[in-house]
């Protein structure tokens, strides 16, 4: 194409110069025209240049986070999850955090975290609480399985705002084991005679009950049986709120101190 240009600009110039003879035309023409400049190389993407001017981070934040980022080389990436964040009504302040704390969201699959904004809107999520999540756990946001965790939860808690209040006491939830924590602390509970609203109170109260190692929950029902309450009774839910992750010496404290000042 760029031979065919000079062709037509050279035979122009040749039919309307005058008077100089066509052949002497073309041949001072052809003397005279300078080759095209060269394409200049690429420079390369910079990732900590990025980092700073695109994504708020301070440079020594950029300088930590771009170790993070050695196999990014474009910027087509980033700008796609930059403006999914975007769209969610995240502040720049809010996007400068995530990826300080995250700089690999910035690498995530636009569709994985384009079709978790989708799932997280069909469970009755508004824009800001899918924000609000992503703040609170974006690690797990970029993975596949967050949609089906919160599923898994959302009937306990009863409601999307009740969930995003828990999340935010304990967002270990989102990444812990449901097989092998979550589900045996939560049928260890309904052993104890607790029905589903005592249990979302007691797990709403203390959201790491459903996080921690299932014979760390036995033992705080034993340790709520030793104090005189059975399981099945009306304070049981109450009365392991109150033992639950004390140690026994304070415990055993405080209930000397309760038989000596009300002589129980």
């Amino acid at each position: 194409a760029a031979m065919i240009r000079l062709r037509s600009c050279i035979l122009t110039h040749v039919l309307y110069s005058a008077p100089a003879s066509p052949i002497s035309s073309l041949r001072r023409l052809l003397s005279t025209t300078e080759p095209a400049p060269p394409v200049p190389a690429n420079p390369g993407f910079a990732v900590e240049d990025y980092l700073v001017a695109t994504c708020g981070l301070t440079r020594p934040q950029a300088l930590k986070a771009s170790l993070k980022l050695s196999g990014l080389k474009s910027p087509s990436k980033p700008d796609s999850v930059l403006a999914l964040l975007a769209g969610l009504g995240l502040s720049s302040a809010d996007v400068a955090a995530l990826v300080a704390a995250d700089p690999r969201l910035l690498c995530a699959k636009v569709d994985t975290l384009t079709s978790n904004v989708k799932g997280l809107a069909g469970m009755g999520m508004s824009r800001s609480q899918i924000a609000q999540l992503v703040m609170l756990g974006c690690i797990i946001f970029r993975c596949k399985p967050v949609v089906s965790r919160l599923h898994y939860y959302l009937p306990l808690f009863g409601s999307p705002e009740n969930l995003l209040r828990v999340l935010k006491q304990n967002s270990y939830l989102l990444s812990s084991n449901i097989d092998k924590v979550v589900e045996p602390n939560l049928a260890f509970l309904r052993e104890c005679g607790l029905g589903a609203c005592d249990i979302a109170k007691l797990c709403t109260s203390l959201p790491r009950l459903l996080s921690t190692k299932p014979e760390k929950v036995r033992a705080m029902a034993a340790c709520t049986e030793s104090l005189g309450v059975r399981r099945g009774s009306g304070m049981f839910r109450k009365a392991m709120q109150a033992v639950a992750f004390r140690s026994e010496e304070k415990i055993a404290a405080e209930v000397a101190y309760l038989k000596k000042t009300f002589r129980w």
